[in-house]
């Protein structure tokens, strides 16, 4: 296994019972109300459409909420990610609200080996998730690979102009990162995660990667698919620049001041030709 890879599945592994545990996830009002849906899926849903009987696939699916949420809007999915322990906790989710999601245990760039290659109708990625691989151009191939032709990749994802910035300066916007992809990840030792807990994470250290927009659009271009669809957004699911933002009644962090002047997260749709 690649040293990133096994670094962030530890991490990941940790994560997994702490999120599921927590009031953030929403396990509880999932399994309470059959209509709930979980708040990144809330933003999209004006965007994605019908997607009643499509054959989707959640890549990076962590705990499930989201792939729930996606067939409670009526498509079929299968959920992907390397984290057995994740993938417990989504299975166990689906369990208790009665739905019938398949799960599957293998990296986001092995997807086409251990799913059905062109048979998707919808590839999903929430946000949060392609900081997690090191090549852009590796995941658009896997993306074409599992899509059939016409098929829809939907992407929302956190603005590579906001992973730039220094997270920690909580007076200004300070560009301390990379925007472009490196081949050198960027390093994190932290053993906290993004939700409220007692539990320090043993599994600290971590690897992550930026990729600009213009890569990701030329990679999906050059695996043919079309872009048909790219929405930047003013807001974000999580306080990412810690004393700078304000909460809205949508679930949605944004800039407290001049939210006009930073781009943090964006949609992209695109069909496969």
């Amino acid at each position: 296994m690649n040293k990133y890879l096994e670094l962030n599945k530890a991490n990941w592994d940790e994560r997994a019972p702490l999120h599921a545990a927590s009031p953030d996830y929403e396990a509880a009002k999932f399994i309470a109300s059959p209509d709930h849906l979980s708040a990144v899926v809330r933003f999209d849903q004006p965007r994605l459409g019908d997607i009643t009987g499509l054959r989707g696939v959640h890549l990076q699916c962590h705990i499930g909420t989201d792939t729930l949420s996606l067939a409670r809007l009526g498509a079929v999915m299968t959920g992907l990610d390397f984290s057995p322990a994740s993938l417990d906790q989504a299975r166990r989710l689906a369990s208790d609200c009665g739905a019938d999601i398949n799960y599957v245990e293998a990296p986001v760039y092995e997807a086409a080996q251990v799913l059905e290659g062109a048979s998707f109708d919808l590839v999903y990625t929430g946000v949060g998730a392609l900081n997690w691989l090191p090549c852009i151009d590796n995941w658009a191939r896997t993306v074409a690979a599992l899509l059939k032709p016409g098929g829809r990749l939907f992407l929302r994802e956190g603005h590579p102009m906001l992973l730039a910035l220094d997270e920690n300066c909580q007076d200004g916007l300070r560009v301390t990162g990379p925007y472009f992809e490196r081949p050198e990840p960027t390093v994190w030792d932290d053993d906290s995660t993004y939700v409220e807990t007692d539990v320090p994470l043993k599994a600290t250290i971590t690897h992550e990667w930026n990729h600009g927009l213009g890569e990701v659009i030329s990679a999906l271009l050059r695996h043919g698919l079309n872009l048909v669809a790219i929405e930047e957004h003013d807001s974000i699911p999580w306080e990412a620049l810690p004393g700078q933002m304000i909460l809205g009644e949508d679930g949605e962090w944004r800039l407290r001041a001049e939210p006009w002047r930073l781009p943090l997260s964006y949609t992209l749709q695109a069909v496969k030709r």
